[in-house]
């Protein structure tokens, strides 16, 4: 139909925002809370195809995007392409063509890390507001380009992750593929910047939640934003589109006809 899905979901609550310090590209795990955010988001897209995952390079946007699938009513694998070197490509191939096809393959960028906040990464929220006063910090972190000591903007975030997006992701898009990116608050504004032209000053006001996944359809070259599901059954205010419902509706008989199945071996052998 020319029409692909695309989800963008804000990595769970980390260790370090549990602890309200600067993170930024400081490579932190998901807290257990974190964990329990990751899980729901699976669970509120478990009826949206999913064909293609892009991830930072740091953990818990991977750990975002692994536990999500794992709600997945297709129950694909996903799996991390090792294309770092001839020998982790090599030694990462799938050589069963059964199994390939149930899997979803993964690609990690360091273009969708978190904005490197320089010298703040590890300090305190809080305490560095109490020794650079709450104005600077704010301007360091809700101002369009002005980075952090030797950290980068919000500018020069955009720059990478945007163009990233445009080179790699939204050709997957223009060819049919439905894509799953699992990233920052700030990676993902920038795109989302892109998406929904925004302004500078628009992007800034941007909050995003952790683990709380939006949609967008990409058709004819445009991007539609749908909102964001609520539950994996129901329908809600973000409105599935036909070929979206149309997925969902196949899932269920697919998913009906292995129950099924399941039940007349189960029959047989008794």
């Amino acid at each position: 139909s020319g029409e692909s899905a695309l989800i963008l979901i804000r990595h769970g609550e980390s260790l370090w925002n549990q602890k309200n310090l600067f993170t930024g590209c400081v490579d932190v795990p998901l807290s257990r809370e974190g964990v329990e955010e990751a899980i729901e988001a699976g669970k509120r897209i478990s009826n949206l195809p999913v064909d293609v995952i892009f991830t930072s390079a740091l953990i818990r946007a991977q750990m975002t995007a692994m536990l999500a699938m794992t709600q997945h009513r297709m129950k694909k694998v996903p799996v991390i392409l090792h294309n770092e070197s001839s020998r982790a490509k090599s030694w990462s191939t799938v050589f069963s063509s059964k199994t390939k096809n149930e899997t979803i393959p993964v690609f990690t960028a360091w273009e969708l890390n978190e904005r490197m906040y320089g010298e703040l990464q590890g300090l305190n929220k809080k305490e560095t507001a109490e020794k650079y006063g709450v104005q600077k910090v704010q301007e360091w972190r809700r101002s369009y380009d002005i980075p952090p000591p030797n950290g980068e903007s919000l500018a020069m975030c955009a720059e990478r992750a945007v163009d990233y997006f445009c080179r790699e992701i939204e050709p997957q898009l223009s060819s049919g593929k439905n894509v799953l990116i699992a990233a920052h608050g700030n990676s993902l504004r920038s795109i989302i910047m892109y998406l929904d032209s925004l302004t500078p000053q628009e992007v800034i006001e941007l909050e995003l939640s952790t683990g709380v996944p939006m949609l967008y359809v990409f058709k004819d070259g445009k991007f539609l934003r749908r909102g964001s599901p609520i539950s994996p059954d129901s329908t809600g205010p973000y409105a599935f589109t036909p070929d979206l419902a149309l997925y969902r509706e196949r899932l269920d008989k697919m998913l009906e006809q292995e129950t099924k199945t399941m039940e007349e071996i189960a029959e047989s052998e008794n």
